[in-house]
């Protein structure tokens, strides 16, 4: 009887320790969600998924409002960067060809020449200015300003989509970037995600 009794103890405490087992690892996976969120920000990694995309493009209307791209035009993209200061700055590519509706993304380089820390912000500007109306810039670094160390490099993407509405005449649109020096303020790290924004600035 003694035998019988202290099999059920041990039996209750099994299924004790089990069910601990199993809250903690659900608890695990739960915060999992917030940790690898934390990690992509501590990181500036901003990976937006497929489906996130179209919903986000849905959301705004365009690609003729159902998410489809425009293959019977093709709009070519120029990208030209200005520096006001000691920056090497400067896009990956000088211009693409891109379809009404296409999601696209573009990298630009930022370096600091100076042996000083400086804080600096990007501004654009668009060409012809009808265009800008048309350009919705999904993420960019314009957004925000940043810190950059002495000697540092750092890449940072622009994603955008042009708008199927843009006049049929405009056969080429030029983003242009121009790169200044915040006096007096101290910005924020280059490795952190700026804002995401749908509307062109």
């Amino acid at each position: 009887m003694r035998l019988l009794a202290a099999l059920h103890e041990d039996n209750r405490q099994l299924l004790a320790k089990l069910a601990v087992v199993v809250v903690l690892m659900f608890g695990f996976s739960y915060s999992l969600v917030y940790f690898y969120d934390a990690i992509c920000k501590a990181l500036g990694i901003n990976v937006l998924s497929l489906s996130e995309k179209q919903t986000l493009l849905a959301d705004r209307g365009l690609a003729n409002g159902n998410g489809q791209v425009d293959y019977s035009r093709e709009i070519t993209v120029e990208f030209d960067a200005n520096a006001r200061g000691p920056w090497d700055f400067k896009p990956e590519v000088r211009h693409r060809t891109v379809h009404p509706g296409e999601l696209v993304q573009v990298m630009y380089e930022f370096r600091n020449k100076q042996d000083r820390t400086m804080a600096a912000q990007a501004i654009p500007s668009y060409a012809p200015m009808q265009a800008s109306a048309h350009f919705n810039k999904l993420e960019c670094f314009c957004f925000r300003e940043y810190t950059l160390n002495p000697g540092e490099s750092k890449q940072w993407p622009v994603a955008f989509v042009i708008d199927p509405k843009l006049p049929r005449d405009v056969k080429t649109i030029t983003l242009s970037y121009t790169f200044f020096e915040v006096a007096g303020k101290g910005g924020v790290k280059l490795g952190e995600a700026p804002k995401r924004a749908g509307a062109a600035l």
